[in-house]
């Protein structure tokens, strides 16, 4: 159906207007970057044992993961054991206020979360193990 009148024609567009599609792609960029900044990735996936409570720490932080393999992480950087009390007062003497996160996974050892305490309490820091709550 054709409701036009014979004697005018229209011409078809010939150009094309792309400032609906540069506001969309402007929302969309918006959107994903205040999102990702709510994402905390820690890299290393570990399993840490719930807790009842919980407390949130805003300052700095040390984070030392350790594996259900028996494998040590500080702040995403794989070490040895042997290496890890250097490898933490390297970093803890760039971050003089920051805290030790302990993030073991609950298979892991006791006996390795015990040893990066021990470090972490020979350096006077303040200890904080990461749980997961319910």
């Amino acid at each position: 159906m054709d409701f036009r009148k014979d004697s005018v024609k229209l011409k078809p567009l010939s150009m094309f207007s792309q400032s609906g599609l540069t506001d969309i792609i402007l929302l969309l960029l918006i959107f994903f970057l205040l999102t990702s900044s709510f994402v905390t990735n820690f890299g290393i996936r570990v399993n840490v044992p719930q807790a009842e409570s919980s407390v949130t720490n805003n300052a700095q932080q040390i984070s030392v993961a350790i594996t259900a393999e028996g494998d040590f992480f500080v702040d995403g950087e794989q070490t040895t054991r042997g290496n890890l009390s250097t490898f933490i007062r390297q970093v803890y003497q760039n971050k003089p206020s920051a805290s030790l996160v302990v993030r073991a996974d609950r298979d892991a050892k006791v006996d390795d979360a015990v040893h990066v305490m021990n470090i972490g309490q020979a350096l006077n820091m303040n200890i904080v193990m990461a749980t997961e709550r319910d």
